[in-house]
């Protein structure tokens, strides 16, 4: 999914937040909720599977609102895991590029749910994105979804509120557009090299065998 519109220079986690609605301590200062998340409580940094030493670096930029990154980590992410994460010759690191508010929130919850559970819930928010993008109430649902993979209400709802954390992500992204060019989603790279089709497995296995 390509960015339209303004740039990703001038968009902002204010922006991207803006109209969510009032479950969201940043727009509103009543809420009876903790201003911030503790740090040690949600996943920070980049998020990597497989060896630290694998001589192949994957690298995936993703929004969690692209019906694009949905098909990628239900068609070709198993094969790239079974074949080349799991038998220790790459290194996969899952870097958030949020498109848009929910997104934002939804990356912001797999990090609630701590280092442990962050691909778990990827792989739900993924797999059930037709359903929660779709309702009226996305932010009920993104809490819905926390709460099924053992983020309470909460905890939920402590972690939106966390600005700090919500800046990690942004930052994630706009190093990316600024040192990588990424202006869409998803992209993948293989050591540095960016992949021009990576839905085709066999284009990015090919990137990955020539650079074992």
């Amino acid at each position: 999914m390509r960015l339209t519109g303004t740039g990703t220079r001038g968009v902002s986690r204010r922006g991207l937040l803006a109209g969510s609605g009032a479950a969201i301590g940043f727009l509103c200062g009543s809420l009876l909720l903790p201003t911030r998340a503790q740090a040690a409580d949600y996943a920070t940094g980049d998020m990597v599977l497989g060896d630290p030493d694998a001589p192949v670096e994957v690298i995936e930029y993703a929004s969690m609102t692209c019906p694009h990154c949905r098909s990628f980590h239900e068609t070709v992410f198993p094969l790239l895991k079974s074949r080349f994460i799991d038998t220790g010759m790459v290194r996969f690191v899952f870097r958030e590029f949020p498109l848009d508010r929910y997104a934002l929130m939804a990356s912001m919850l797999a990090r609630c749910g701590g280092e442990q559970r962050y691909f778990a819930i990827i792989d739900v928010l993924f797999s059930q994105q037709p359903n929660w993008t779709r309702v009226s109430d996305p932010v009920a649902a993104l809490r819905e979804i926390g709460i099924s993979e053992g983020v309470p209400a909460e905890a939920f709802d402590a972690c939106m509120t966390d600005e700090s954390l919500a800046d990690m992500i942004m930052n994630t992204r706009l190093d990316g557009h600024q040192r990588l060019n990424v202006n869409g989603t998803p992209t993948v790279f293989v050591n540095g090299e960016e992949v021009g089709n990576a839905h085709d497995f066999e284009e990015l296995a090919a990137h990955i065998e020539r650079t074992i």
